[in-house]
């Protein structure tokens, strides 16, 4: 914690409370900076204050202790809330404290009792965890801890951007920090977590190497970042260029903010739905699934068992396959009640015996109490495209961008980005390579592949006026064709054939 916080009792350290401990931490200060200004000979002095700064440093410590314990020990925010003022009045309430944070200003009071406070430089590589993995490695609470003390997150930021802030809070003005993240550092929430804060707020990138790859390791590519605290006047490079301006995105021009969200994308597009057990799937490649001739026995011994019954299909299949052509079904009880869906038994008795005991075990109640259904139902995309027989998918993550129609009738892996188009104006605009340029400039990445965000890649990208559809269509039926042509004639998928357009010395006529 900081010295506002423990001083007014409290985690925001924009609360305006009591300031209850403002003159033990005053002097403790103090003392800190006695001892600093003796000479080497006064030792036994030296020695007297420290210790004394000690005492109070201990008794500051546990009553931050104390604000950290209350915020870890609730699970809402009233509850918090709520226990904070209890340990306000009466900390003895506290009979073991669990959690002992760090109080910067506690263990460095010489940095911060200056008129400028804070550190002048601070250099660090901070470690990388994905957003969606900082509930399941450090708990739900430190996630929501994370989004309480630093302003303007999102949730969904690597772990990195939080050590970035934490950095800049802890210069002082006119300082400096040098760090190095993952390369999703100007990319997505990471970048709406941390660099675009810290650039409208006062912080100013002045020197960044957007891709290094590390040293003797394969497929690792991280960002160095250096950040000036202040108004900046000197030179900025970028990628070892000079450049007039270098925004949260690592790039040359723009700004720091996401573009706006077009109201005419919206509910176009949507995620394929989240199973969450492969025990729902007949798939002769996977042991957790049943057979596919298991599958043909129930739909002869009972015709019934056929209407929820579903192809599945995923990415991979997508990408691979020359016709997107799927090996996988799926039982899909929709949003069935459970008495609805054991009308049709031997369905039913496979969800039970291979999804619903490790369902049963899901942190999330509502996955748990509806054990039959999806982790994720989607209702949504079914209604998007129930009146279409085709609709366009990409897959989530890929190397090839490539987009292409499959039939409506399928379930859909949430490896997939689903969009309720069934036109080739739609199509010829979202392979174009400006569309391309436009989703992994504004969406993240894994490894070198594009994760493809729905809000960051197409909600925002703007689609020109109908007058232009005709000439589009006719475009993007020529080249689908082709390609799908292609495709077929070479036994490849996308992503092979992709690979081969993007090699500049591929040979081949048809490429």
């Amino acid at each position: 914690l900081m010295q506002s916080q423990i001083q007014n009792f409290t985690w925001n350290p924009q609360d305006d409370l009591s300031g209850l401990l403002g003159g033990q931490l005053d002097s403790l200060i103090d003392k800190r900076a006695s001892i600093s200004c003796l000479n080497d000979g006064d030792y036994d002095r030296k020695y007297e204050l420290n210790q004394q700064a000690d005492s109070l440093s201990l008794e500051v410590k546990e009553k931050g202790n104390l604000i950290v314990s209350a915020f870890f020990n609730g699970k809402q925010k009233k509850e918090r809330i709520e226990l904070l003022n209890r340990l306000r009045l009466d900390p003895s309430l506290s009979n073991a404290l669990v959690f002992s944070p760090f109080h910067w200003e506690l263990e460095f009071p010489e940095v911060f009792a200056r008129e400028q406070r804070g550190f002048d430089a601070i250099v660090g590589n901070p470690p990388f965890v994905g957003g969606g993995k900082i509930s399941s490695n450090f708990g739900a609470e430190y996630l929501a801890w994370l989004l309480e003390v630093y302003p303007g997150a999102g949730g969904q930021g690597d772990l990195v951007a939080y050590f970035f802030r934490r950095a800049f809070d802890l210069l002082k003005n006119r300082g400096a920090m040098g760090l190095i993240a993952t390369n999703t550092i100007a990319q997505g929430d990471t970048r709406n977590s941390g660099l675009r804060y810290i650039c409208q707020n006062g912080g100013t990138i002045y020197n960044a190497t957007k891709r290094y790859k590390w040293p003797n390791m394969a497929a690792v590519v991280v960002s160095i970042v250096n950040i000036f605290k202040g108004e900046y006047q000197g030179r900025k490079i970028l990628d070892d260029k000079p450049v007039d301006f270098i925004s949260a995105y690592l790039f040359h021009a723009g700004g720091h903010d996401d573009p706006a969200r077009l109201k005419a994308n919206d509910k176009k597009n949507l995620r394929g739905s989240y199973v969450l057990g492969m025990g729902f799937t007949f798939d002769d490649s996977n042991p957790a699934a049943t057979s596919i001739e298991q599958m043909q026995q129930l739909i002869e011994k009972d015709p019934r068992n056929q209407e929820y019954i579903f192809p599945y299909i995923g990415g991979e299949e997508v990408n691979s396959s020359p016709t997107h052509s799927h090996h996988r079904y799926v039982i899909n009880f929709g949003e069935m009640s459970e008495d609805e869906a054991r009308n049709y038994p031997d369905l039913m008795a496979i969800v039970e015996q291979k999804v619903k005991p490790a369902r049963l075990e899901q942190k999330r109640e509502i996955r748990a109490r509806y054990w039959w259904r999806f982790g994720e139902t989607t209702p949504a995309l079914f209604k998007a495209i129930a009146p279409l027989e085709r609709v366009l998918v990409i897959a989530r993550v890929s190397q090839s961008a490539a987009f292409t129609f499959v039939s409506s009738s399928i379930v859909f892996s949430e490896q997939l980005v689903v969009f309720a188009l069934n036109d080739y104006s739609s199509f010829t605009l979202l392979q174009s390579s400006i569309h391309e340029i436009w989703a992994r400039f504004f969406s993240s990445t894994m490894g070198d592949g594009l994760r493809y965000a729905l809000s960051d890649c197409f909600v925002t990208f703007p689609f020109p006026n109908k007058s232009f559809n005709d000439t589009l269509e006719n475009i993007g039926r020529e080249y689908y064709q082709y390609r799908a042509q292609l495709m077929i004639a070479n036994k490849e998928g996308l992503t092979q054939t992709y690979n081969r357009f993007h090699d500049p010395l591929e040979p081949s006529e048809d490429i």
